[in-house]
């Protein structure tokens, strides 16, 4: 392999099955790519967590709770009459026993439903599941859950695309007010079917509008949609710093799974810093290892029978991302993973299976998002510029565990097996039979961990590496490239 900062083609996760990636495709003809997308006039990208909307506390006040409905729960169904009406407010009182008490369990309700969603009836884009309103019954004993689902629910919208005879339903995430959404590149391309695709967004309130692609990530598997809703505003995400998460933290998944949209569940950080790879038919090819192994990590974008024409590429990107046990379904793809306070820590993008094939596959409690910090950097230079950049430090890496020529095993890592002359790592000092360990703070356990973290950062910037050298740990300041 000649590609910067690439797995070697003779990794194992380039053979090996338990190796991320997506499944293996279905034989179609190869698709177009997807072209420039156009460049609209930039609003004020999303700043820091600055809050939009009331916060947690604000929602939490025996005073709003008061106020709170308390119809029955045969009421808690479509506003679809009533278009204009907005969704209404939840508020409950922060109280620690309410918490714990939603932490113990104390799951009201007779048992679980088991719902058999058939998939041998056609779906049009303008099948569009029912809104719905979060009504308090129970006040004293509502969880943080539904102070989180209230909060945040009418960021999140459902998103439907149609080429030709294909379709698939995801979900996105309002970055703005003024209609400026996130969602996957996968769900937009129709995982690469489509690089013309017609697209719909329907709201929490049972809205439906027109969508306009701004601009389209590949790498990160990210992509920015447009609506215009006239005098509207809409209800954008507080973004939250992902680096500041914790294991164990509670986590909120509110999307369109099997396309029923403003579905709420919950679970925790799972893991931190996990590293997946996927298959894209729209990443670059200098980007990707030589041959792409079947793997248990899938993208999950469509719902219903006419699900677009699958990936026709053998291409791989390389993710860094959250593990979460919040359960996370087809079409959930695009949509929000929240913490505690109801602000974005990333977006749905890929499920680890354990069926053959996506069709026959479900969540199994091991779902991953990208992060919000990501998320960030990614769409607020889609919406300025209609691009995004990407770093490339000009090294082929394996694992250590598989490198021959090194001596001590006992060092995991990222073993340079080449360095491109005049790059950015031999610009660094970087040389052949390095054994890179870091990676601006984080620890790096192999080639594909190096590969993702290297991605995630723009072109220009500079990274610090932590690497061993004839059994001396050092450091090297890397001013990345950019990769074409």
């Amino acid at each position: 392999m000649t590609d910067p900062t690439v797995p070697n083609a003779n990794h194992p996760n380039a053979s090996n099955p338990d190796a991320p990636g997506a499944p293996q495709p279905p034989s179609t003809p190869e698709p177009p790519h997807a072209p420039e997308p156009p460049r609209l006039a930039a609003p004020q990208p999303p700043q820091g967590s600055s809050s939009i909307g009331p916060s947690l506390d604000e929602l939490w006040t025996p005073a709003a709770l008061r106020s709170a409905p308390t119809t029955p729960a045969t009421s808690v169904g479509p506003v679809a009459s009533d278009p204009g009406r907005a969704p209404a407010s939840v508020s409950m009182p922060v109280v620690a026993a309410i918490v714990a008490a939603a932490l113990i369990g104390g799951v009201s309700g007779a048992g679980v439903g088991i719902w058999a969603v058939s998939t041998n009836q056609p779906s049009a884009v303008g099948q569009v599941a029912a809104p719905m309103t979060i009504t308090v019954n129970d006040s004293e004993n509502a969880s943080r859950v539904t102070a989180i689902a209230a909060k945040a629910g009418p960021a999140v919208v459902t998103i439907h695309v149609t080429s030709g005879s294909a379709s698939g339903t995801g979900s996105g995430v309002f970055l703005t007010d003024d209609g400026y959404l996130v969602t996957n590149a996968h769900v937009v391309s129709l995982d690469g079917a489509t690089g013309t695709p017609t697209i719909s967004v329907s709201t929490g309130d049972g809205r439906l509008y027109s969508g306009e692609l701004v601009g389209v990530d590949p790498i990160s598997d990210l992509a920015v949609v447009k609506i215009d809703g006239g005098d509207r505003t809409f209800t954008a995400i507080e973004f939250a710093d992902s680096a500041a998460l914790n294991v164990g933290d509670l986590t909120v998944v509110i999307g369109a799974p099997l396309g029923l949209s403003n579905t709420v569940t919950n679970g925790i950080v799972s893991a931190l810093h996990r590293t997946i790879t996927v298959q894209s038919s729209e990443a670059p090819d200098s980007d990707a290892p030589e041959n792409t192994p079947e793997s248990p990590f899938d993208f999950w974008e469509f719902n219903g029978p006419s699900r677009g024409l699958g990936q026709s590429s053998s291409s791989l990107i390389y993710l860094p991302v959250i593990q979460t046990d919040a359960s996370i379904n087809p079409g959930n793809s695009g949509g929000a993973l929240l913490d505690s306070d109801g602000r974005l820590i990333g977006i749905n993008v890929a499920i680890a299976g354990t069926g053959s094939s996506a069709s026959s596959s479900g969540s199994i409690g091991l779902g991953f998002a990208i992060p919000s910090n990501l998320v960030k950097r990614i769409t607020t230079s889609l919406i300025e510029t209609g691009e995004a950049t990407h770093g490339l430090m000009g090294v082929t890496v394996m694992d250590t565990i598989l490198d021959e020529a090194i001596v001590d095993k006992d060092i995991l890592g990222a073993s340079v097996q080449s360095v491109t002359p005049g790059g950015p790592a031999a610009s660094a000092g970087l040389r052949q039979g390095d054994i890179i360990t870091g990676f601006n703070g984080l620890p790096i356990t192999g080639s594909i961990d190096l590969t993702a973290q290297v991605r995630a950062v723009a072109a220009g910037s500079t990274a610090t590496v932590v690497f061993v050298r004839a059994g001396d740990t050092r450091t090297a300041t890397v001013t990345l490239g950019a990769l074409e």
